[in-house]
This record gives structure tokens, sequence and C-alpha cells, in this order.
């Protein structure tokens, strides 16, 4: 029964580390991130600015769509001088898209439709993450499936002992 307890608790630590490093993970990997929401129609835009330094030699934006429609909707990217870096027709639900960062600056990411109708979106747009905070994330997971593991095999192990003794 004591190893049975010591399993329990492992586990449970696992678990627990697990889910503090995947919260950490992801405010580590969203920083610098600028985020934003709003309706969007023929007459009405959503712009979403962000600063990048010297450092940040890449970057990427992500626009959601709540009701998609097909080529209604664009995106593009204008750097510290508004010159026109990347467009894109989103022509799916959700888009990911990266860019380079070449100059210091407030870069925008501008996101028009050419319907009438207002449509929800969220968007963002920020440096990309490099490996390491993104292995923090990974890092998580596994850290929070070993956890899991040891509680199911700790389940396991309680049931077969008890089934022993009765």
């Amino acid at each position: 029964m004591q190893k049975l307890g010591i399993i329990l608790i492992c586990s449970v630590g696992l678990i627990a580390i697990g889910l503090i490093l995947s919260v950490l993970g992801n405010q580590i990997i969203l920083e610098g991130v600028s985020q934003g929401d709003g309706k969007v129609s023929s007459d009405q835009t959503l712009v979403i600015s962000v600063d990048f330094v010297s450092k940040d030699t890449s970057g990427v934006f992500a626009v959601q769509i709540i009701e998609f429609k097909d080529n209604t909707f664009s995106a593009k990217v204008l750097d510290p001088f508004d010159s026109e870096i990347i467009s894109q027709t989103i022509n799916e639900e959700t888009i990911e898209k990266g860019f380079d960062v070449l100059e210091t600056g407030t870069y925008k990411l501008i996101i028009e439709s050419t319907s009438n109708e207002e449509t929800q979106m969220f968007a963002a747009i920020g440096p990309l993450p490099d490996t390491g905070k993104k292995s923090l994330g990974f890092v998580s997971v596994y850290i929070l499936v070993i956890g899991m593991v040891g509680l199911v095999a700790s389940g396991i192990y309680g049931i077969k002992n008890r089934v022993r003794s009765v």
C-alpha cells in the first residue's frame, strides 16, 4: 500500500508541475503578441499594431473568422513605413502566416472585407517565438502525459492489490 501512495503522490505532483509549466509556457510564447477582436465589413476594418525590436527577425500573424465566407476577407501587414509586406486572401476559417521583420518599429495587421455584412473575428500579430520558448510548451505536455500514465498505473496497481487481498 505504501508503493501505491508514493506513485499516486508523484503522479499528482507531475500533473501539477505540467499544468504550471503549461500556463507559464503560454505566457512566455504570447509575450509581445498583440491580440484584438472586432467586427469587419466593407465599411469597417480591424487594425492591430505591435512594436518589433531589432532582435526580432520574423513575425507571425493569425486570423480566425467566426462566420467564414469564401473570398470576402483579406489580411495585410504593413511595416513602420506603411509599405505592404504581405497580403493574403483568407480562404479558410483560421489562417496563420509568417513574415520577415526588416525594420524596428510598429507593424500593423489590417483585416478587410468586401461584404456589407459585419463579421466577428479575432486576430493576433507579434514576433515568432524562438525554439526554446516553443519547447517549453512541448515539455509541459510530456510531463502531463507522464503524470497521467502514472495516475492510471497507480489505479491499476491499487485494483490488483485489492483483488489479491480479497
